[in-house]
């Protein structure tokens, strides 16, 4: 009887995400650049925080060059103990501002201190925040402030096109962009509901003055999730978000190891939860209910089990397919989300450790303490 229920519980569980109205699964949310589109781009200044990035940083300034006209570009050099500034000055992009940053101050994360010194010279309308491995297709500007006029938004910002090339990257990184849909599903986040409130740090365009009527970076400069922190901030000032997939915003992050990105997930799966260990019961216990059951139960010789569990592994196929389909991904791979789930409910709990343990966060050779308390 407790099998069956089991089983009749992640059936649920799965027909209830395939209907829920706000489709978390579907990758209706999209913005790619329109190439024919070429507005005016002076009220744009860029801040593009860095910290050891000499691999990409000359990439993401040649991107910005064939954007058009935009006013400056500011690069935060965040302590560097590598080549960043010397690549991106032999890039020759004009408009070219390099900030050597101050040393991180006590309370920051080091990403929203780099952003703040930029952002308090900051003199355009608008602002475009951008992570040094940020490749931008031409049009992409013009395309964002266009979104942001029409539509009478606030912010808009994209989730970048996650490198996909190693097995691990192909693995977890599409479903990375997956299970962060099914938390914070973006037509909810678009609406003017406040109950969620996602963004993509890696390109978002902002209007200056909502950014300073929040009170600047300072605002959150704890801040580990950044971009859902200013999204949140936005909202709950009365300013209107908007987060959408896209093609033509392109990672360069490189992610060949599983190690990597277990580090990567780590450093904030604790964090989206609260540092609750109630809430991270709740995701466990979810997470095995709905990804893993329903494989292992497969194989129970109780026909109604069986059925259940393979209605409940299909369903769980049919809502990853969209994001394979989105990202050019072979649709077998959508076999493998109970493993890769497997991984990151992992992932989560070697996140919740290392707080227990006082280590907190690391991250590009900075650690972040746990919060007090």
């Amino acid at each position: 009887m407790i099998i069956f229920s089991l089983a009749l519980t992640g059936l649920i569980i799965w027909f209830s995400i395939l209907v829920l109205p706000w489709h978390p699964w579907s990758t209706r949310e999209s913005l790619d650049a329109d190439t024919q589109l070429s507005l005016d781009l002076s009220s744009i200044t860029v801040l593009i925080p860095a910290r050891n990035e000499e691999d990409v940083i000359s990439r993401t300034l040649s991107s910005l060059e064939s954007q058009g006209n935009l006013a400056e570009i500011i690069l935060i050099d965040d302590q560097s103990t590598d080549n960043t500034c010397k690549h991106a000055e032999q890039t020759h992009p004009q408009r070219l501002t390099i900030i050597s940053g101050s040393p991180l101050s006590e309370g920051w994360s080091g990403k929203l201190w780099a952003l703040e010194q930029g952002r308090t010279i900051v003199r355009t309308k608008h602002t475009l925040l951008l992570d040094a491995d940020i490749e931008l297709q031409p049009g992409t500007c013009s395309t964002l402030l266009k979104k942001l006029d029409d539509d009478n938004l606030d912010m808009v910002s994209l989730m970048a096109f996650l490198r996909m090339q190693s097995f691990w990257e192909i693995l977890l990184m599409p479903a990375f962009i997956y299970f962060f849909k099914l938390l914070y599903p973006f037509s909810v986040s678009n609406s003017n509901s406040r109950l969620v409130a996602a963004a993509a740090g890696g390109c978002i365009l902002v209007k200056t003055a909502k950014l300073e009527e929040i009170g600047g970076f300072a605002a959150l400069k704890d801040e580990l999730i950044d971009d859902c922190s200013l999204a949140k901030h936005i909202k709950n000032s009365g300013g209107r978000t908007w987060i959408g997939l896209s093609h033509s915003a392109l990672s360069h992050r490189c992610y060949d190891t599983l190690q990597t990105i277990w580090n990567m997930v780590a450093r904030t799966a604790y964090t989206q939860l609260q540092y609750s260990i109630g809430l991270l019961f709740l995701c466990t216990m979810l997470m095995v209910l709905a990804f893993v059951l329903p494989v292992f139960l497969i194989f129970m010789t109780q026909l109604p089990i069986v059925l259940f569990s393979l209605l409940a592994y299909l369903m769980m196929i049919l809502t990853y397919l969209p994001v394979l389909n989105y990202y050019g991904r072979n649709p077998l791979w959508a076999c493998t989300l109970p493993v890769t789930a497997l991984l990151y409910l992992c992932m989560t709990w070697s996140s919740a450790f290392r707080h227990w343990k006082g280590t907190g966060a690391i991250w590009k050779n900075r650690a972040y303490a746990r919060p007090a308390g």
